[in-house]
């Protein structure tokens, strides 16, 4: 079949040459189109594999690093993370990786640099192609980088970017021009703990996002009483550090409200964090994926306070009761019953909750059939995705060693139905049979097609862009909500859309997977069917807006009370 480009643009296979300087992508202080790059391949023409790796023609040439040579301790193993954005608003998003550096703390001997590594932005040119614009976006942090999560946090129009580090986190306001402005400090969301997770939301619905910080444990470089095979001490050898909740005040500031709304807990080790409202009373939660202990679920009591339900909601520990390395969360509704589910990635078995509806979570990984195959890898980031737009969320897996830089297969396990899934890795593409080290991982449609693509962070090393060659051959449907009343981002809005006996819904999410954050349109497949009867959305405001007989195959624009674009 030949690629179809239903946005902007058309190209033919082998049109193109990317010329970028490769030094820019590790250090962002140079001109991204000074020099001939390795990743100048042409374009690839769609072929028999579902996922066709494009990163060497795409001109992201992002290289992960951990500072320095050797994995020495638990805080390089952690990071990093990307994300989807469209930050000049121009109807492609672009993407931004957080990256390593080194640390004078995170090495056990002495290391010299070649460089100073930072983050990096590249720019979609809506070819199928990317730019480096880290310098001239002023965006290239030289912090010790782990996650990155996207929102609109002064209803500007433009999305701004917080970076979670080992050490002070970063928040860049979007100035509107293709520039961003550090204002961490000003903002009083910069703190001075090890970040991992972090996750935008509404929680009281006043219209501004607020924002929770997964904070994971107080690192110490001196200790070194630990299993020799391991490599390094594990996670439960340091005290954990308290998560902080920010409420966002406007003007660009913030007030810690971690006491005050009852979100204080000081043996938490967060890794992956995620909110939604799971009980459908109309205030987003929080789920927090700690490592090696009980998870926590945090219930949103009408905007007032929250309270920690974890063990009564069933989602706490695994199938067995134990508290297992947990990394990933995302919600979403795989059964198509009406109600958000949680899927938790960890090292082992993987924990998929079903929601009961009532509050209650059923742990479903062994039925559902994803367990088994699961736990022959270690999981990290991962998410609900309809990768074959047939109606229903698969679930696509990054995988990677915890310890180690050994690299392990990636995973995509297919909704088929019944509750129940199958891995179908190594029929969806050669990719499936490469080993890496993977950590974060961003889903969304680069290229406008209609069907959703992956952007595969690797531990020490490149990243790696999947395109999505065959879930068009089905039919889809993607919005993109624009608050008024509400959020700007629309961030927990509530989404039922009906297409002849074909009935799903969604939620509009800040962060999901491990430390990265997906494309910010919302997508349906809807596999043969041409027409959406009903869209139903209910904003965090509160007010109800419906659309009837929408046409399949269209990005559209809804904004809160005004008639969809």
């Amino acid at each position: 079949m030949s690629r179809n480009f239903t946005g902007r643009f058309k190209i033919s296979a082998y049109c193109f040459l990317i010329f970028v300087l490769a030094g820019a992508c590790q250090s962002g202080e140079k001109s991204a189109t000074s020099s001939v790059s390795l990743f100048n391949d042409p374009i690839p023409p769609a072929g028999a594999d579902f996922f066709l790796n494009v990163t060497k023609s795409s001109g992201i040439d992002f290289r992960h690093t951990i500072g320095d040579d050797h994995l020495t301790n638990i805080i390089e193993s952690v990071g990093g993370g990307g994300a989807f954005l469209d930050y000049d608003q121009d109807g492609f998003v672009d993407l931004y990786m957080a990256n390593g550096n080194f640390h004078h703390r995170l090495s056990d001997r002495e290391f010299e640099p070649e460089q100073v590594h930072t983050n990096q932005l590249y720019r979609n040119r809506g070819d199928g192609t990317f730019e480096n614009m880290t310098r001239k976006a002023g965006i290239g942090h030289e912090g010790f980088g782990m996650g990155v999560t996207i929102g609109d946090f002064n209803n500007d129009g433009y999305p701004d970017i917080y970076v979670s580090n080992h050490g002070p986190n970063v928040l860049y306001k979007n100035n509107g021009n293709g520039t961003f402005s550090d204002i961490s400090k000003k903002a009083g969301v910069a703190g001075d703990e090890s970040s991992v997770g972090a996750v935008w939301l509404d929680y009281d619905n006043d219209g501004l996002l607020d924002l929770y910080v997964g904070n994971y444990l107080s690192f110490d470089p001196d200790y070194e009483f630990y299993y020799a095979p391991d490599g390094f001490p594990g996670p439960m050898s340091f005290d954990g550090e308290i998560d902080r909740l920010y409420k966002n005040l406007g003007n660009d500031k913030f007030e810690d409200v971690t006491v005050a709304m009852g979100v204080f807990n000081e043996n938490g080790r967060a890794m992956g964090v995620g909110a939604a409202d799971y009980d459908g009373d109309g205030f987003v939660d929080i789920y927090v994926a700690n490592d090696h202990m009980v998870n926590y679920m945090y219930k949103n009591e009408g905007g007032k306070a929250f309270k920690e339900v974890g063990i009564p909601s069933g989602t706490a520990f695994n199938q067995v009761g134990e508290g297992t390395i947990s990394m990933a969360v995302d919600f979403g509704d795989y059964n198509n019953d009406g109600h958000l589910d949680l899927w938790v990635s960890d090292d082992g078995y993987c924990s998929l909750y079903e929601s009961q509806g009532n509050g209650i979570f059923t742990e479903m990984a062994y039925p559902s059939g994803i367990a088994v195959a699961a736990a022959q890898h270690v999981g990290w980031s991962s998410a609900f995705i309809d990768y074959d737009n047939d109606g229903d969320v698969d679930i696509f897996k990054a995988n990677g060693e915890l310890k180690h830089l050994y690299g392990q297969e990636d995973q995509l396990f297919e909704n088929v139905g019944g509750g129940k899934f199958k891995d179908v890795s190594v029929t969806c593409g050669e990719y499936f049979k490469e080993e890496l080290v993977g950590r974060g991982a961003a889903f969304g449609d680069y290229d406008n097609d209609g069907d959703i693509d992956v952007y595969i962070v690797n531990l020490h090393d490149h990243g790696v862009l999947l395109r999505n060659d065959h879930g068009n051959d089905k039919n889809w449907i993607k919005l993109h909500l624009v608050g008024t009343a509400s959020n700007r981002d629309a961030i927990g809005a509530r989404i039922k859309i009906v297409s002849g006996e074909m009935v799903q819904i969604a939620q509009k999410k800040s962060a999901s997977g491990y430390l990265s954050q997906s494309d910010p349109r919302i997508h349906f497949g809807l596999g043969d069917r041409t027409t959406v009867e009903r869209i139903e959305i209910i904003w965090p405001s509160g007010a109800t807006q419906v659309l009837e007989n929408v046409e399949a195959g269209k990005i559209i624009t809804i904004t809160e009370n005004e008639d969809a674009a």
